[in-house]
């Protein structure tokens, strides 16, 4: 066990019952009860409009003239009610429901905000999608999947000139398009501001108290691999439940007034519903980080970090990344970042040992101490928030044990051990998609999430349980010999580190286990090329080969036999794309998505088709 001091953090979970059921079948739950929620988020709203009328619930920069940023616009408790009641008037007087939700298809920010709790306080469901589908897609067909499987009654925007080409070519002309800035050619337009200047009516307030636990509060799409991305249903329970859940597992978000910094997109879970939610849950304050991690945008979080102390702090491995080499050097960030946080949490990949030294060394430096780093799993499916660690020692792949109120159910699946999820914070199903929902429940109601998972120490329970990949991306050698493609990723991220952004692994059916890397952009400092250099031109160079051997040989040297051995390695200069489903808007990349759209690739890594494979010299 670690000795290294830690900045105090109370773990709410650290013991857990199992029972044993059939054959290979084992029940995992927290030894205490989930207590009391709300039935209805909104409830949470009009307290704290009471409790705390003028603190800060939203904050976003202004945008200047000439695009950039400027200084912090703030929305109180009490404006984001009235905001939600009027928007809600205004949502009811054009009939809106679940039946014809709101869709938003822009990013976070102020308006989307007030939009998404007009809908909630109205009972009208609303969707949040990726703004990639508008933006980067050339052929808008997620998008259209999107509309089809929901028909929208309103579709908003916050900026209709970069907006409007993608709602021409999928909005029908009976649904009613809202923007905040501008019009759309050709379109009658509605302003946000009209929307907000609708008058509030004792309508509003009895339709607020109308929803209850199985009210849908919004849809929330899957990532989408082979497929097209399935509608989430999320109720009011749904979200009520997992904000209690995350507040028994995670008691330092009650323990203290509540200050997040975030840029996770509202369009996934973890932004949309995990802290989203949680700021209103508990009262807090929520400043909208226009950021993010890609070496465009990642100013703009460290600026924002240089000058808002968040209490707890999320991202995703790639901004821990940027914010542990910056920290390094950045005197103001460590200071301001580092005042006031309690926990620091990620989710949606691996990360690197290297980044998690390099945080610890700069808090030690900065506190003389070091700041808990959580993680967990969890899914769309599940709200998200299912299991959290439960101590400070924690190795990468470390999940921890169940949330209150979560029941996990572990089934050997021909030698892995599947994780499967029931209680108050599961889906009921996804929207229009029977079939589907059918298929994703087990005979006794468990959700089927197709992750899988080993015991930390099976001598030991109560610490819970670790990552073992995806079952649906592990696969067998020609050989017979079982891949299991999650812990062998993270080791080749945590080799790689810092040039190796992620990796697909390759050898389905084959003799050996291969691997396509997404390189970092720190591949450019081994190459002694110019900055405007293409990125296929930098992999060639003598010096990002070598460094690329080296990684390869030391992987070669630590495997235990074929199943963990690299035999060959490729780099690809060409980045996954949000079309084709390789990657989703927080980086995430989709194995089965990539190796499918990457076939002939794949092929010739493994016939010596390409112009560099790096192999083993050892």
């Amino acid at each position: 066990m670690s000795t290294a001091k830690y900045r105090p953090l109370k773990f709410g979970v650290t013991r857990a019952t199992v029972r044993d059921g059939e054959t290979g079948v084992h029940y995992l739950r927290a030894d205490q009860d989930l207590g009391p929620y709300p039935e209805r988020l909104t409830d949470r709203l009009v307290h704290w409009a009471k409790e705390r009328p003028d603190q800060t619930l939203f904050a976003r920069r202004v945008k200047n003239a000439d695009g950039s940023s400027g200084d912090w616009k703030h929305i109180s408790f009490a404006q984001a009610l009235d905001a939600a009641r009027r928007i809600g008037q205004g949502l009811l007087n054009r009939g809106l429901s679940a039946e014809r939700p709101v869709l938003i298809l822009s990013e976070n920010d102020l308006e989307h905000a007030l939009l998404a709790l007009g809908c909630l306080y109205a009972g009208v469901a609303y969707c949040p999608t990726s703004p990639a589908y508008s933006l980067i897609s050339q052929d808008y067909d997620k998008l259209k999947h999107v509309i089809k499987t929901l028909t929208p009654g309103m579709v908003f925007a916050s900026d209709a000139l970069r907006y409007s080409r993608a709602m021409l070519a999928t909005v029908a002309e009976d649904v009613e398009l809202v923007c905040t800035n501008g019009t759309v050619p050709g379109r009658d337009t509605t302003s946000f501001a009209a929307l907000m200047a609708t008058e509030p009516t004792p309508a509003v307030d009895a339709a607020m108290a109308a929803t209850g636990p199985d009210t849908i509060a919004k849809f929330l799409f899957t990532s989408g691999s082979t497929k097209m991305p399935k509608a989430v249903i999320n109720t009011q329970r749904l979200w009520c439940a997992n904000q209690a859940q995350m507040a028994a597992s995670m008691p330092v978000l009650a323990e203290k007034p509540l200050v997040l910094v975030d840029w996770l997109p509202w369009n996934h879970t973890f932004g949309g519903n995990h802290n989203f939610g949680m700021v209103i849950y508990h009262g807090g304050t929520l400043y909208i980080d226009d950021g993010k991690p890609t070496p465009a945008l990642m100013h703009e979080t460290l600026r924002n970090l240089r000058e808002i102390s968040p209490t707890v702090y999320f991202n995703v491995p790639t901004g821990f990344e940027a914010i542990a080499n910056a920290m390094k050097t950045d005197d103001l960030l460590r200071k301001t970042l580092l005042a006031k946080v309690n926990m620091f949490f990620y989710a949606g990949a691996a990360l690197a040992q290297p980044i998690w030294d390099s945080l610890f060394e700069s808090a030690e430096r900065e506190v003389g101490e070091r700041i808990v780093m959580g993680t967990g799993l969890g899914m769309t499916e599940s709200g998200p928030f299912g299991i959290f660690v439960t101590s400070p020692n924690v190795n990468a792949g470390d999940l921890g044990l169940p949330t209150p109120g979560l029941e996990l159910k572990l089934v050997d699946m021909q030698g892995k051990t599947e994780v499967r999820y029931k209680g108050p914070n599961i889906t009921p199903g996804y929207w229009r998609q029977p079939e589907e929902t059918a298929e994703a429940f087990d005979e006794e109601g468990f959700f089927k999430t197709g992750d899988a998972v080993k015991w930390i120490d099976e001598t030991d329970v109560h610490q819970g349980l670790k990552f073992d990949g995806r079952i649906a991306e592990d696969f067998k050698l020609a050989t017979g010999t079982f891949v299991s493609v999650g812990p062998l990723r993270g080791k080749i991220i945590a080799a790689g580190a810092p040039y190796i952004q992620d990796v697909v692994l390759t050898g389905l059916n084959m003799k050996e286990v291969g691997a396509m890397v997404f390189p970092t952009p720190a591949v450019r400092q081994l190459s002694d090329l110019p900055a405007d250099a293409s990125l296929h031109d930098v992999l060639d160079t003598p010096g990002v080969l070598a460094q690329f051997q080296k990684i390869v040989d030391e992987l070669a040297r630590n495997a235990t036999g074929s199943a963990n051995r690299i035999a060959r390695l490729c780099l690809l200069a060409d980045p996954p794309t949000i079309d084709r489903g390789e990657i989703t808007d927080k980086g995430s990349i989709n194995q089965r998505a990539v190796l499918t759209h990457r076939a002939d690739t794949v092929a010739k890594l493994h016939s010596d088709g390409l112009r560099y494979i790096i192999k083993p010299s050892i």
